[in-house]
């Protein structure tokens, strides 16, 4: 079965086209594109029109593919940022005009557990886990093994705590101690809550903790194979996250694993993570590749069918001969808008 599944979150929009059979994920297409969605959302509460525009785009784009490689089911959920925002009627509206089907406004419950679902597949470090998941508006903190035992999402997030607290370019020292302060207090609830201090292996998610593992790792340029499952000690970690802090964004664009959408909040994004394994007591993350976009495309997978699959969490769309004459009449639509 090929299905897609799309991420929405506060700084990037991503796409996933698999095929899934015998419980095993094929790579397609992965695409990501950095639309920062929730780019003054925690000050006002609102997603602002030219986000919205600039994930319209991006959308615009994962639509076509998606119709021209003969997808069999869609589904698209927004995490953080359209959580928060009074107007998230406006972002439904755009998406379902550009892609023809409907977000979903997920949890951040289910966004904790679509991202376990994701990390876990392959693993095989000691158990339990304590996977967090560092995104731009929030961090899910999971606890489980072979199944979810514990989840909470904080409000702590690389896109949040550098326009709360990180404004100067680069951050001053009493910026980033009221980021330490903010942040501390959020995983301190997070590990209480979900018992972290007894898990036996940390699994750090998404771009943030994969752009520090590479700039740990020293890699000529931004390398997924090399990434996936890497451990990286927490030394080399606080020593990226004290470079980075001390940077200015130009320096961070400049260096050859950083995406350039990234470069103004992977400070927050670092000191997340180390604070994070300090708090947790943990001596080195495992990096992952596989994250909430893995778990979105899994959760399609019909059970009857396929008995080996992640089971799916929530009934998935399919993409039927009409919707897919609607993505094109859509398609053609929105070129003449842009």
């Amino acid at each position: 079965m090929r299905v897609a599944a799309i991420d929405c979150g506060t700084n990037s929009i991503r796409l996933l086209i698999a095929d899934i059979a015998g419980g095993r994920l094929t790579d397609v297409a992965r695409r990501m594109e950095i639309v920062r969605l929730g780019e003054g959302v925690d000050r006002t509460g609102r997603l602002a029109p030219e986000a919205i525009e600039r994930t319209r785009k991006a959308l615009l784009g994962y639509a076509t593919e998606i119709a021209e490689l003969g997808v069999s089911r869609v589904r698209m959920c927004a995490t953080s940022a359209s959580r928060d925002a009074a107007n998230a009627a406006d972002f439904t509206a755009m998406v379902r005009a550009t892609l023809g089907v409907d977000p979903e406004v997920i949890s951040g419950d289910e966004e904790a557990r679509l991202s376990f679902a994701g990390a876990v597949t392959g693993l095989t470090a000691e158990q339990p886990y304590l996977v967090v998941d560092i995104g731009g508006g929030s961090t899910e903190f999971v606890v489980g093994g072979d199944e979810v035992k514990h989840a909470i999402s904080m409000d702590i997030g690389c896109v949040r705590m550098t326009e709360r607290h990180l404004r100067s370019d680069p951050p001053t020292a009493a910026e980033v101690a009221a980021a330490e302060q903010d942040i501390t207090k959020a995983v301190d609830t997070a590990l209480r809550t979900v018992s972290g201090h007894g898990t036996a292996t940390l699994v750090g998610l998404a771009g943030s903790v994969t752009t520090v593992a590479a700039l740990a790792l020293h890699l000529p340029r931004y390398d997924a194979e090399r990434i996936h499952h890497a451990r990286v000690p927490y030394d080399d970690v606080a020593k990226v996250t004290q470079d980075l802090l001390g940077s200015t964004v130009a320096d961070r664009r400049d260096l050859p694993v950083m995406h350039p959408g990234r470069a103004d909040v992977i400070g927050a994004g670092a000191l997340i993570l180390r604070i994070i394994m300090e708090r947790a007591g943990k001596t080195s993350v495992i990096a992952s590749e596989h994250d909430i976009l893995d778990g979105i495309a899994f959760s399609q997978v019909d059970p009857a069918a396929e008995e080996d699959a992640v089971p799916a969490a929530h009934p998935a769309r399919k993409a039927d001969e009409p919707t897919l004459k609607k993505f094109f009449s859509t398609l053609r639509s929105a070129t003449h808008r842009d």
